[in-house]
């Protein structure tokens, strides 16, 4: 009897110490969360940076309930094939069990898709193609505006102190810039702001010879404001062809390009007094942007914009959710997401079913000048760091 009961008890012991280091290796092994990346992108390395920043204050903090937080990153290259590719390796052989970034629209929804047939949450933090969240799939959920909101501010900025008469706008030909042009003719138009030209260019092959001749009409006919929307190659050009052009014209950029480090020092003299939106600001009166920012210049030595606190933020959001969730299951992490309501220094996240989209965080947009090459704010009044000074 005593040799059964024994028996009984080492078995028991057994079992508990199996679990017991199961339970220990589980606790120790990392939570991986794939980052769809593309590295020819202009603001890749200010993600990259912000992304690792994050990544190393969580695990600091403890990472997800003792476990360590562990970045798995895959190269889209901005090509809707080889994006599809990447989010089914980061799933499928990384064990990602969520996915960030999203930087190109016109591939960002295809990566979409791919994360809502693999039952994967995909956190979008800076593609802006307005379809993403209106497709209803259940997995995306994004954390910056769509594109017909990025000139909100800037919209507000222009009827309150500028009071254009007319407008030519000039766009690249991609979803996202297509979206920027349109939101920004339906605000001409419902303000009576005639809109002079519409010059849409193909970014391929966007040398300063080939936007020379898209700015030409406008030279002839010359409006209020050019409004622009291009990354930071084609924004740089066509700011310096219209200062060569002697175009007088208020430049207003759409975000994008025009709010990089890098576009003031491209442009040279002639990003003097150019207007743009952005998605944030170090003025941006959250507790935490002050803060991020200054760990990020003193860390990199450079000056982040909004593509980096997107980046940053998102993967904060990620470390909560994923403290939060009943398990790692894509339905316990969706239910996670869906109850987010946190601060970061992109301000507060909450995803939000509202017109067209679902699952979409709302934030406001701020307006910069570009003054002695540095950016100031100078919309909205509250959070101004500077006044407004004409063309």
């Amino acid at each position: 009897m005593n040799s059964i009961l024994n028996k009984l008890i080492l078995a028991c012991v057994s079992v508990f110490s199996v679990l017991l280091f199961n339970h220990a290796v589980t606790a120790t092994d990392p939570v991986v969360i794939g980052i769809v990346h593309r590295e020819d992108f202009a603001y890749a390395e200010m993600m990259k940076n912000a992304f690792e920043m994050a990544l190393e204050e969580i695990n600091d903090a403890g990472g997800v309930n003792g476990q360590p937080l562990q970045l798995a990153f895959s190269d889209d290259q901005g090509d809707p094939k080889v994006g599809e590719k990447a989010v089914k390796a980061l799933i499928l052989e990384k064990k990602a069990v969520m996915l960030v970034g999203g930087y190109s629209s016109s591939n960002t929804l295809q990566m979409a898709y791919a994360a809502n047939r693999l039952d994967k949450p995909l956190l979008v933090c800076t593609a802006a193609d307005d379809r993403i969240t209106q497709h209803n799939l259940k997995n995306i959920y994004r954390l910056n505006p769509p594109a017909c909101e990025y000139t909100k501010g800037l919209e507000e900025f222009l009827l309150d102190r500028v009071k254009p008469m007319s407008i030519s706008i000039v766009y690249e030909n991609s979803p996202y810039g297509t979206d920027g042009a349109r939101r920004m003719m339906w605000f001409s138009r419902a303000n009576n702001i005639e809109i002079k030209g519409i010059h849409p260019y193909y970014k391929q092959g966007a040398t300063p010879e080939y936007l020379q001749k898209i700015l030409s009409p406008i030279q002839l006919n010359e409006p209020d404001v050019i409004f622009m929307v291009s990354y930071l190659k084609d924004a740089s050009i066509l700011v310096r062809k219209a200062k060569e052009m002697k175009i007088g014209s208020l430049l207003c950029g759409g975000a994008g390009g025009f709010t990089h480090e890098d576009f003031c020092q491209n442009a040279g003299n002639a990003s003097e007094r150019l207007v743009t939106a952005t998605l944030w600001s170090p003025a941006a009166n959250v507790p935490m942007s002050e803060e991020f920012n200054r760990k990020f210049i003193n860390r990199y030595s450079m000056q982040p914009d909004y593509h980096a606190v997107e980046a940053y933020s998102a993967l904060l959001v990620c470390a909560d959710v994923l403290k939060r969730t009943q398990s790692l299951s894509s339905d316990d992490i969706r239910a996670s997401l869906n109850d987010t309501k946190m601060e970061t220094p992109f301000g507060n996240i909450k995803f939000m079913d509202y017109g067209h989209f679902k699952r979409q965080n709302v934030s406001a947009t701020q307006v910069f000048q570009i003054k002695n090459r540095r950016f100031e704010t100078i919309w909205p009044p509250i959070l101004a760091t500077s006044t407004y000074m004409g063309p």
